[in-house]
């Protein structure tokens, strides 16, 4: 199984999430710090549940990274988490929107 598979199934064991993104950005950081060839170390996770609700922002993430400490520590060396309850818009709409 994939690290990319491992988040996903943890997140959605965990969080059961309306909307969930795990995308791997390690191609994006080839030759920064952390990069190893295989890529599987830079994610950004895009999620909305209602698990969130009256969580604030460092509550948010900090549940998310609890969740992932093993998968932190072998060696995923980046996550950005965009994190929302299902009540609160999507921020990404709007940037779209905009555009």
């Amino acid at each position: 199984m994939t690290i990319k598979q491992t988040i996903t199934e943890k997140l959605t064991a965990a969080f059961q999430p309306s909307v969930l993104n795990v995308i791997d950005e390690s191609d994006k950081h080839k030759g920064h710090g952390g990069w190893r060839e295989g890529g599987e170390t830079h994610f950004r996770v895009q999620i909305a549940a209602s698990a969130f609700e009256g969580m604030n922002r460092v509550a948010r993430h900090r549940a998310i990274n609890d969740l992932l400490a093993d998968e932190l520590a072998a060696g995923v060396h980046a996550l950005a988490l965009e994190i929302r309850a299902d009540s609160e818009p999507d921020p990404r709409a709007a940037r779209i929107a905009d555009a």
